[in-house]
């Protein structure tokens, strides 16, 4: 739902590294940095919210979270399904796998690809350092699918 005309990533560059490596969840940060609702978006509401960058609460990053998938009982703090309810349940024990950013369709796609191009290889090497780590059998399923998919 971004507006066509994104943040261009170089001028938002430094801030956008410095939450990217706060040991809290991002995506609350990186849709402030974007641009804000499209005018052609798909909600059904009559006010005009163009440019606005409040969450929506869709709890896609509730969802795709690995960490509150290995600690579910954390999701028991609250109901609501906000990037905000994401960072008070998560808060410093975040993985910085950045699919919360991901996922939330209300940070720019221009973020989005920097993450991917910049970021995903730190994280996959992490990743790669804790593969058969008997604690986190989750992630050996995990790049098991991946693999799979590909």
């Amino acid at each position: 739902m971004p507006q066509r005309i994104q943040v261009n990533v170089k001028e938002i560059e430094s801030i956008l590294n410095e939450i990217l490596n706060t040991k809290s969840p991002p995506v609350a940060r990186c849709r402030l940095l974007s641009s804000g609702f499209n005018p052609g978006h798909a909600l059904n509401i009559t006010e005009d919210i163009t440019g606005h960058k409040e969450c929506i609460g869709c709890g896609n990053c509730i969802d795709i979270c690995p960490f509150l998938f290995r600690e579910p009982y954390r999701r028991d703090k609250t109901e609501q399904r906000t990037s905000m309810a994401l960072e008070s349940t998560v808060g410093g024990d975040c993985d910085q796998c950045y699919a919360c950013v991901l996922v939330c369709p209300q940070v720019d796609t221009t973020i989005k690809h920097y993450v991917i191009n910049r970021r995903l290889v730190e994280v996959m090497s992490r990743l790669d350092q804790r593969i058969g780590d008997d604690e986190d059998l989750d992630l050996d399923l995990f790049l098991e699918e991946a693999i799979q998919m590909q």
